[in-house]
């Protein structure tokens, strides 16, 4: 998922995507590639930034400072969205959704909220 406008500052980093997807290969995430950490960090890290002012040592900072479990932590919850959104479930709208997950005892109230006495 290497956009174009975007291919510059991949190039400049990829020594420490691949630094990076080398320590998660020693800590057992062999599968965890450069290509899957840039993801992690347009998608999850830079989601809300303008990638033409990031400077380089920013985004290299940004990439050596992820930990396996905040990422495993993101792919999971990305695969749990993905597999909801292909599941029978995926029909249900938010207001369905929270309705579901609320723990039992604890129905949301869809009336009026009462003041407290």
């Amino acid at each position: 998922m290497v956009q174009q406008d975007t291919g510059d500052l991949f190039g400049r980093v990829m020594p420490a995507l691949s630094n990076k997807a080398d320590e998660f290969s020693f800590y057992g995430y062999g599968s965890v590639t450069e290509e899957d950490l840039w993801t992690y960090c347009l998608v999850k890290l830079w989601r809300k930034k303008d990638l033409q002012a990031i400077p380089v040592h920013e985004a290299v900072g940004d990439i050596l400072s992820i930990s396996p479990s905040r990422y495993m932590t993101h792919t999971q919850v990305e695969g749990f969205k993905k597999a909801a959104g292909n599941s029978g479930f995926g029909g249900l709208d938010d207001e369905e959704f929270r309705e579901l997950l609320a723990p039992k005892g604890r129905k949301r109230d869809t009336g009026t909220a009462q003041k407290p006495n």
